[in-house]
């Protein structure tokens, strides 16, 4: 396996007026046009406010980032905001609690601040006549365990995921777009780096970064550790595009030649789709650790995308989060540049209103288990597997009986921290799942109504494709999406979306699954991708036969309103004991469930309740349920239509 030495592409000086990164043999046509470009860039950046970020990470491993900023200021009162509203995360999740020692001074001299009592994010300081220059110095103090998304653990040791957010402050009034940030970064000692962001310069371990907008700035984390990789996965391509891994060990860095070749793949495939690139190069930002927080992030040029350790040297841990690359590139056009208007905000102040989070986030997974099936990470089998479990889960959950899949959207800025008991009565961030049943079905329509000439995928290329170039924002709405579809197929598209979205429905739309040749059905086998996620997450999930999934400690999850288990009397957060009178195992629970289906007896769940011990018995006699897929033969397989790859595979062929 080649990959580019780390010295030639990570922690490279260029001159200024030079973008890094370039494409071997591309530099000298590009060379004229970056420096016409960057020029442009810096006359008027020097008509702007510029703002000076200077970030010291070099106690990371402690878990403690130091920020240093200089603002341009006039006398009078100046009101600086601490990120609130973060995009990507469609709430106000700024981690301002963890952000300690602020001190704010001119000239030398302290200056006072307050903080405005009903803002917590905003702090007000009077600025003496003839003070042009103001600095605020401030630490960051990273969680070791604790947290959500980018505001979860995010350094160990070895590595550090920077965001920006994080560590910076911007006067009110400014929008992100039009406020000028001058950035530098200091890293620990032998450390390198990965991110989108264009490099002015570096010296003894400090990285200057060209002028960028405010906006620009929090759309490109950082990610760095003493074990680094950067693979080209598009050489001599332009735009480039860079598969940059940081881990806790070097061994965590082997990717597979086959799974290289499944990313490079993904990117011809995201090609194919779009028919456009809204970005100049492009980063997957992947670190490998158990101890930061796992999730994906979308950025314009770039993802920030974390899992564990065993990542790529894990098959299970591949096949459960193969989607992730796929979902968070997928955004770079759905979701960064075409955008919901309620979310495209022109600060990090003003409220997100995330009503159309079905479409952003809800498209996006559909497309990103479409891409990373089409992309080879997948198998068809996997893919198949993976809309089961969702379908089967959606299906079970009796909290879209009172809650319309509209709300969740609305509300995501609730659910994404609501806890994993009682969800299968409240409902969670459902749009990403039931996103995936809602367009496939779109898709078979599509596909139906045009007698096979269109897709869901002639849909993407008009809606999110346009003219290539850098990172730009398009604001749509619920009619753009509706008008657009009626483009590519004739249809009740509004009235679609008030069935789907606006409604209660007391099954999930299975529709699409049936329209495609397949059909929810249930075996007494448990499913690979289940079984893989039982591993992982070190639970057992009994769902659909006794309605309740269990951690390894004997902690239930959650109960499925309606089940056995639930009208036996078993709830959330009780731990199970035993099972017919013997110690609970996940081979003695299942062992019960087989058992039942040929007596009469109940099933005897003994559940700790506190400090009290609780009989409960679910008089239950089905057997071991697992969903499955089942091929209706009356019906063409448009399931295998839709993942069939779009870009010529390697060696020419389709």
């Amino acid at each position: 396996m080649e990959t580019e030495p780390v010295e030639a592409c990570v922690g490279t000086a260029k001159r200024p007026g030079e973008r890094r990164h370039r494409v071997c043999g591309q530099a000298e046509v590009g060379r004229a046009l970056i420096q016409g470009l960057l020029v442009s860039a810096a006359i008027a950046a020097s008509a702007a406010q510029v703002v000076k970020l200077e970030v010291d990470a070099t106690e990371a491993p402690r878990k403690i980032l130091h920020a240093r900023l200089n603002f341009p200021v006039t006398a009078g009162k100046l009101t600086l905001l601490y990120p609130k509203w973060l995009p990507g995360e469609h709430g106000p999740n700024g981690p301002i609690t963890d952000m300690v020692g602020m001190r704010v001074s001119a000239a030398g001299v302290a200056l006072p601040w307050n903080r405005e009592a009903e803002d917590m994010f905003a702090f007000d300081i009077d600025v003496p006549k003839g003070i042009q220059q103001l600095e605020v110095n401030f630490d960051f103090l990273l969680p070791p365990s604790s947290g959500e998304f980018s505001s979860g653990a995010s350094a160990t040791s070895q590595l550090v995921d920077l965001s920006w957010n994080e560590l910076l402050l911007y006067p009110k009034a400014s929008k992100a777009a039009d406020i000028t940030y001058l950035a530098s970064l200091r890293l620990p000692v032998g450390w390198k780096f990965g991110t989108a962001l264009p490099i002015s310069s570096q010296s003894e371990g400090k990285v200057f970064f060209e002028p960028v907008s405010l906006e620009m700035l929090v759309d490109s984390p950082v990610i760095a550790g003493a074990h680094f990789r950067r693979i080209d996965l598009t050489p001599g391509v332009s735009p480039p595009h860079f598969l940059d891994m940081v881990s806790d060990s070097e061994a965590a860095l082997e990717i597979k030649p086959s799974d290289r070749q499944h990313f490079s793949r993904l990117v011809a495939e995201t090609g194919q789709l779009f028919g456009a690139r809204h970005y100049r190069d492009y980063h997957f930002l992947l670190t490998l650790s158990d101890h930061v927080a796992h999730f994906g992030l979308e950025h314009h040029e770039s993802s920030d995308d974390r899992e564990g350790e065993d990542y790529l040297t894990d098959e299970d841990a591949l096949k459960l989060g193969g989607y992730l690359l796929p979902h968070e590139m997928t955004h770079s056009w759905n979701g960064k540049y075409r955008r919901p208007a309620g979310l495209a905000t022109a600060d990090y102040h003003q409220p997100m209103k995330g009503e159309l989070l079905w479409v952003y986030e809800g498209l996006t997974d559909y497309l990103g288990a479409v891409l990373a099936t089409r992309s080879g990470i997948w198998t068809n089998e996997v893919f198949r597997e993976y809309l089961a479990l969702e379908a089967a889960w959606l299906d079970s959950a009796r909290g879209r009986t009172w809650r319309p899949l509209a709300d969740t959207a609305v509300a995501a800025q609730l659910l994404y921290l609501a806890r994993d008991e009682g969800a299968g009565w409240r409902r969670s961030v459902d749009f990403y799942e039931e996103g995936d049943l809602i367009w496939l079905e779109a898709d078979t329509i599509i596909r139906k109504r045009t007698e096979g000439r269109r897709s869901l995928d002639d849909f993407c290329k008009k809606f999110h494709g346009g003219q290539s170039g850098p990172p730009k924002v398009v604001p749509y709405t619920r009619e753009d999406v509706a008008r657009t579809l009626n483009e590519i197929a004739s249809y009740d598209w509004e009235g679609f979306f008030q069935t789907h979205i606006d409604s209660t429905n007391s099954h999930a739309p299975l529709e699409g699954l049936e329209g495609a040749g397949w059909r929810l059905a249930y075996t007494n086998t448990v499913p690979e991708r289940l079984k893989a996620r039982e591993t992982q997450r070190k639970i057992t999930d009994v769902s659909f036969s006794l309605g309740f999934s269990v951690k390894e400690s004997g902690s239930i999850i959650d109960v499925i309103p309606g089940s056995p288990a639930d009208k036996a009397g078993v709830g959330p957060a009780m731990k199970l004991v035993a099972v017919n009178g013997r110690k609970w195992t996940p081979e003695v629970l299942r062992g019960a469930i087989k058992t039942a289906q040929t007596n009469i007896a109940p099933i005897e769940l003994l559940v700790e309740n506190e400090d009290f011990f609780v009989s409960c018995k679910a008089d239950y006699h089905g057997g071991e349920k697992y969903p499955v897929l089942e091929r209706d033969a009356s019906r063409p397989d448009l399931l295998d239509e839709i993942v069939r790859p779009l870009s010529p595979a390697p060696g020419g062929q389709r």
